[in-house]
């Protein structure tokens, strides 16, 4: 499939909604649980794309769409949620990221962008040169890969319950590897 604009709004829209099915009105045994070691929960998940929709993909469509000879976006702390999400429910959460992401949905469809626009190019700080297409490309496959990692997240908290169905099990085979 080629990326068009349009098709991508259709799933950055529906992501919100999709956590709020998974895990809105869940007890903290579900939503703060993890697969062990340092990887994340679904609130952490959460949590983290919140701080997302604040600081990396609608600012950096700016930098990139900008007149500006400053290309370079600003680092973007992948851990910032733990510090940020601290007194916050999952709730709260939810609530939060959908909000942000319908403003900044709105402020994509505002650029009214072009196919030249979407070979703009900015500076990642490990990547190098990417154009806006790369950017909005990753934003809905960042989405994509945290709603997996949340139900993968879920469905290990029965891993030892399903006995010997663990070997069809795909999801429950995954190691994480953040």
């Amino acid at each position: 499939m080629t990326f068009k604009i349009d098709q991508a709004i259709d799933l950055l829209e529906r992501t919100p909604e999709v956590l709020k099915a998974m895990l809105s009105g869940l007890s903290n045994d579900w939503t703060r649980a993890n697969e062990g070691g340092d990887s994340w929960s679904p609130f952490d998940v959460v949590g983290h794309l919140v701080h997302g929709e604040r600081t990396d993909w609608i600012p950096r469509t700016y930098i990139i769409m900008n007149d500006s000879d400053q290309k370079t976006f600003h680092p973007y702390d992948r851990f910032a949620q733990f510090e940020e999400s601290k007194g916050k429910s999952l709730e709260d959460l939810l609530e939060e990221f959908e909000s942000l992401r319908r403003s900044n949905l709105e402020q994509l469809n505002g650029f009214g962008l072009t196919e030249s626009d979407l070979q703009r190019v900015g500076i990642h700080p490990s990547l190098g040169p990417v154009t806006l297409l790369n950017l909005l490309s990753a934003w809905v496959v960042h989405d994509q890969g945290h709603i997996a990692q949340i139900s993968r997240v879920l469905a290990k908290q029965y891993k030892d319950e399903v006995g010997p169905w663990t070997k069809y099990m795909t999801i429950l085979k995954y190691s994480p590897k953040e």
